[in-house]
């Protein structure tokens, strides 16, 4: 798999990903914020976007092919040293895998070469949030006006990450309006603790916009 910053605001390119395939698909058309991807090498590479950011085949005419995980990400408003990643989304039939965290490490390192101080991400369910704690990031005690809790951590090393921290974020998903499935594992993901923090991907380089991984990306205790 390629792992791929594309482009950083105001200069950032577009993904039309597929919408049935995609949460948030439409989110990634914004040329507003900057867009790192994870893409399948394995497939036929004439429908992937290169490292540049130069547009890549439509698949059919409609949709980007080719890409796995889509993050995407600009300055926060208030205070410019803190990079906010506003949307991440895996590919339905790859979720689980790992890869949405690992994404998250290969923007953050680059967050950090780019002089961010702090990066930060808001997240409306409980899988999204261990896999925030799987990138390094921890709750912060806040939630958005959309009652996503807040996570952050420093760009150059993971967050702190106390376990009583950790469970009181959970906690506050307890009688939300969950999936069977999500609702179902909040005992076990509280009561295990916070996950290990992800290792980047094979051949990551900080100083660099495209990084590949080639082997297993699964993460251990899902």
């Amino acid at each position: 798999m390629d792992y791929a910053v594309l482009g950083w605001p105001p200069d950032a390119p577009t993904l039309r990903l597929d919408y049935r395939r995609f949460a948030y698909a439409g989110k990634f058309v914004l040329g507003s914020t900057g867009k790192a991807v994870v893409r399948d090498r394995t497939g036929d590479g004439s429908g992937e976007r290169c490292a540049s950011g130069s547009p890549s085949r439509v698949e059919n005419g409609e949709f980007d092919d080719g890409v796995l995980a889509a993050a995407s990400f600009s300055a926060d408003r208030t205070e410019s040293d803190r990079l906010v990643v506003r949307y991440v989304t895996v590919r339905e039939d790859r979720r689980g895998n790992g890869l949405g965290s690992r994404l998250l490490t290969v923007v953050v390192d680059r967050a950090a070469a780019r002089g961010y101080d702090r990066v930060r991400i808001a997240v409306n369910n409980p899988a999204a949030y261990r896999a925030a704690y799987r990138a390094g990031f921890a709750f912060t005690g806040a939630e958005t006006g959309l009652a996503e809790l807040v996570c952050e951590r420093p760009a150059a090393r993971p967050a702190d990450r106390p376990p009583a921290q950790y469970r009181e974020g959970l906690e506050r998903y307890r009688g939300r309006d969950l999936t069977e499935g999500l609702a179902g594992r909040l005992d076990d993901w509280t009561e295990s603790g916070p996950p290990a923090v992800v290792s980047r991907p094979a051949g990551v380089d900080a100083a660099r916009e495209r990084v590949e991984s080639g082997g297993n990306d699964r993460e251990p205790g899902r």
